[in-house]
């Protein structure tokens, strides 16, 4: 029997979750330290994953397949297994959580230690404790443990029912990251920043709650419709597509359709994508910056890389039938997602809120139905979430040292913080797609798949490329550039951990721009087997004939 690969990579930081939370509450130091071991051997486990899987020609479709019975009486497997999408998604959450750890290092220290930002001994070793009462250092490495666990079961899940027990599940510690361990800078003093963390995280868990229930409706409807037309009901999503294809599962048009809107209610509010994407600024606003990086960047991802999976495998005809109102989702999440991060004044916010017009773009190329609309779309799900990862994670750290995450609190920082400055400019420019960077690559791939079928909407998408430069840019010129505020004539440039976890990020970014083979390699041939499940080919290019002497 093969070792049980997906396996392993999902159950390391599960355990290191619980041997992180099980260490003794003085000894804060030595649970971080843990959690980071744990985050790099996962890493480890990742790359094995992505070293295995077969990219030539002839290859199975899901690869590292795990099978074992479950529960057997409803049809229940425990049923693993990636595609290049899902090796991709796993590799992107596997390297962002040691990055995460090491720039939430000092996040959830008691109170009664040095604010960060400052100077000062921040390591405890050796110390009393400040209470004998559990501390909440070790639940937040915990914690973030836990979610990526659940997200790479999310992502590796073959079997649909085991998928619905991950993505609800993953709810949990999110929602105590962000009301348990939120931002520490605010204007309503520490009362009011309880009482806004605490709405932001039921917001949040109310939203996908809601869509997990419309879902669950939809996977117990599309079981009760296997077992009608199969004798057996299943939940494996590979037993589905093969009944499709061979024609012993053919859905009921209004049954496919209503299956689908269940399905795609809760990855649209998982995305988000609009209208139901306003718990995302309260919930990005108020966590610290590692947690609402862990949101975005690989949280939210569930949801458009289910959209690949299971909205167009399992549905293709309802798919089809909703792609016009969903593109047109997808445009209005681009334009205003980008007006609202002009117009804000938390630094925070104007990022949540441009991650609102990121995922417009992601939703555009997966139903543009086009192999460049798609791959792009799988590409800006890596690259947003490593450049949001950049520019949040130097966002974090300018605001612990201002104590402050309003755009006027800030001024001149380039000339007392340079590097951060600089750091902050690559990540901003990333985010806005810039050529040379990750999200260039992606962005561009999604407008041409969108244009080559869609014209007036790949016409439309382009405004949001214009806005990104606008709110990207005036952003950096309010707070880097010009006189220096008052208050921030000392402030600390990066420090040596803060570097080791940035500078990383911006080389990957600025790698996979000038060279992102290693990822259209692998995502490619995902890509054609799900144009197949919906049965569509690249349109033919439109050549004007021209008389010869014209």
């Amino acid at each position: 029997m093969s070792f049980p690969l997906l396996t392993a990579t999902a159950l390391t930081p599960a355990i290191g979750a619980i041997v992180t939370a099980a260490v003794p509450s003085a000894r804060r130091t030595a649970a971080k330290w843990i959690a980071l071991a744990f985050s790099l051997v996962t890493v480890g486990f990742a790359a094995a994953i992505v070293l295995r899987f077969d990219t030539g020609a002839g290859a199975d479709r899901y690869q590292l397949t795990e099978s074992r019975s479950w529960i057997e009486d409803f049809g229940v497997r425990y049923e693993l297994g990636v595609d290049g999408i899902g090796v991709a998604m796993i590799a992107l959450t596997a390297v962002l959580i040691p990055f995460l750890i090491g720039a939430g290092w000092n996040d959830a220290d008691p109170p009664s230690l040095p604010a960060n930002g400052q100077e000062g001994p921040r390591e405890d070793e050796g110390d009393a404790p400040v209470s004998r009462r559990w501390r909440p250092t070790q639940g937040f490495f915990a914690l973030i443990l836990a979610v990526e666990a659940m997200v790479v079961l999310s992502f590796a899940a073959t079997d649909i029912f085991l998928f619905y027990i991950f993505f609800e599940a993953m709810l949990i510690p999110m929602y105590f990251l962000i009301g348990g361990f939120g931002d520490r800078a605010g204007e309503q003093g520490e009362e009011g920043q309880a009482r806004q963390r605490s709405y932001a995280a039921v917001k949040f868990l109310l939203y996908n709650l809601v869509g997990g229930l419309v879902m669950l409706a939809a996977v117990i409807g599309l079981y009760v419709a296997t077992a009608d037309q199969l004798e057996v009901g299943t939940f494996s999503l590979q037993a589905i597509l093969e009944a499709r294809g061979s024609g012993e599962l053919d859905l009921a048009t209004s049954t496919e359709r209503w299956l689908f809107l269940g399905f795609f209610v809760a990855f649209a509010i998982k995305a988000p994508l609009w209208p139901v994407h306003t718990w995302l600024p309260n919930a990005m606003g108020e966590s610290t910056a590692p947690v609402a990086v862990l949101i975005t960047a690989v949280v939210d991802k569930v949801g458009t890389f289910a959209m690949l999976r299971f909205c167009l495998g399992l549905f293709p005809e309802a798919s089809e039938w909703a792609t016009p109102v969903v593109i047109t989702l997808a445009l209005v999440s681009i334009i205003y997602g980008a007006l609202l991060a002009l117009g804000q004044r938390d630094m925070k916010r104007l990022i949540a809120y441009a991650s609102i017009s990121h995922f417009g773009f992601i939703v555009l190329g997966i139903f543009a139905m086009t192999s460049q609309g798609q791959g792009g779309a799988t590409l800006y799900m890596i690259n947003h979430g490593i450049a949001t990862a950049a520019l949040m994670l130097v966002a974090g750290f300018l605001i612990s040292r201002r104590g402050s995450r309003l755009i006027a609190d800030y001024g001149g920082v380039q000339k007392t913080a340079p590097v951060l400055a600089g750091t902050f400019l690559i990540g901003g420019l990333g985010t806005l797609s810039l050529p040379g960077t990750g999200p260039f690559i992606s962005e561009f791939l999604v407008l041409v798949g969108t244009f080559s079928r869609y014209e007036a909407a790949g016409i439309i998408a382009c405004a949001g490329i214009v806005l990104a430069a606008l709110y990207v840019l005036v952003l950096y010129q309010r707070t880097m550039t010009g006189p220096v505020k008052p208050g921030l004539e000392k402030l600390p440039d990066l420090r040596v951990r803060e570097l080791a976890v940035v500078a990383p990020l911006i080389a990957l970014l600025i790698f996979l721009g000038v060279y992102p083979r290693p990822l259209t390699d692998i995502v490619n041939p995902a890509v054609e087997h799900t144009l197949s499940d919906v049965d569509q080919t690249d349109p033919a290019p439109h050549l004007e004939e021209v008389e010869a002497g014209q």
